[in-house]
């Protein structure tokens, strides 16, 4: 019998970094209808940044949360919807929502050494019926030895899926393979194995074999590959490799391809800067730096006039995470300052 991986579809969310948020409810509940027809094993979506992502600090989407809860609910028959949170961020009152609407699995995202702030909302989430998973982001700056002491301990919370976050796409494939086979080793036989992966380095593809070489049984991909920086790993192309490769996903190739050209690469269009492999999305994966850093990064650089490879370095050697891209606009003050340039007094909330 064939090893089944199974895929969690993420242009909807991931995407959504891509696109500003700026997909609204019935545009993405389009979207989701059509790929319910994939045969992928979950559908995520919703902001860029999670529940009650939605703000100021880390962009405006088109609708909010309960509207996007309640118009993909209603569109996707087939396909089990999974919504994630960073605690601090998504609230409860956004999880009953999605749960009230047949939401079935709930996501945390942490920085990996503050793991322990989910666990109250992973019990949380469980007592209301979710599945619980927990995605631990930067990797490659902990050792394989510590990355398993914080896989371990998001077990211990509940989480039934313990992802390696790669959102710097910095990961080499050889430092994949590591920390997924030792997380496999160290965690109970029940407890599954997820990667996400970005392509910063043109390696999402890779790394993901990488994960699923070591013992992952879940995989974070996006149709086209549409996501932050450089994107994600494309959902068509690992089915396509997976497939040679003899492990089974239960979905349709040639409707994956479909999808994925007629439906999501149209979007591409809508981009204010299109997603490509250029020099800023190369230093995000060559520091470090969160994928979803880029476009703040760009506005900012812009702004104050220095180079946006200068601000995804410093933000990359400060240990950033997602949620903390709003540090960018002080990086680049900074870096404005000391080579002496003025800088604007003032800010306009469409620069950023």
């Amino acid at each position: 019998m064939k090893k089944k991986i199974k895929i969690l579809e993420l242009c909807l969310r991931d995407g959504m970094h891509a696109l500003r948020h700026k997909l609204s409810a019935s545009e993405m509940a389009a979207i989701a209808e059509e790929l319910d027809t994939v045969g992928v094993d979950s559908i995520e979506f919703g902001h860029g940044n999670g529940l009650a992502g939605s703000s100021f600090q880390y962009g405006f989407s088109a609708s909010s949360d309960l509207e996007y809860i309640q118009a993909v609910s209603k569109a996707v028959r087939n396909t089990p919807l999974s919504v994630i949170i960073i605690p601090g961020i998504g609230t409860r009152d956004e999880l009953r929502a999605a749960r009230d609407h047949g939401v079935k699995i709930a996501r945390f995202c942490t920085e990996m050494t503050e793991n322990d702030i989910a666990e109250q909302h992973i019990g949380m989430a469980a007592e209301m019926g979710f599945e619980t998973r927990a995605a631990l982001p930067r990797p490659a700056a902990m050792s394989i030895e510590d990355t398993v002491f914080y896989a371990k301990r998001s077990e211990s919370y509940g989480a039934k899926v313990i992802y390696i976050m790669d959102g710097g796409g910095s990961m080499l494939p050889d430092m994949v393979y590591d920390r997924a086979k030792a997380m496999r080793e160290a965690l109970k036989p029940e407890t599954e194995i997820g990667f996400h992966g970005h392509n910063n380095l043109q390696l999402a593809v890779a790394n993901s074999i990488a994960a699923v070489q070591g013992g992952a049984t879940h995989v974070d991909c996006t149709m086209k590959g549409i996501g932050a920086g450089a994107g994600n790993c494309p959902t068509e192309i690992f089915a396509a490799v997976l497939d040679r490769m003899g492990y089974e996903t239960g979905m349709d190739l040639y409707r994956a391809m479909d999808v994925a050209d007629d439906v999501i690469k149209p979007l591409f269009a809508r981009m204010i800067s299109p997603m490509a492999f250029d020099k800023d999305s190369l230093m995000l994966g060559y520091a470090g730096t969160y994928s979803s850093f880029l476009l703040f990064a760009k506005r900012a650089a812009a702004r104050y006039g220095v180079d946006a490879r200068d601000v995804i370095r410093v933000m990359g050697e400060r240990g950033c995470t997602e949620g903390q891209e709003n540090l960018c606009i002080e990086c680049a003050y900074e870096l404005a300052k000391a080579k002496g340039l003025k800088a604007p007094s003032t800010f306009a909330a469409d620069n950023f």
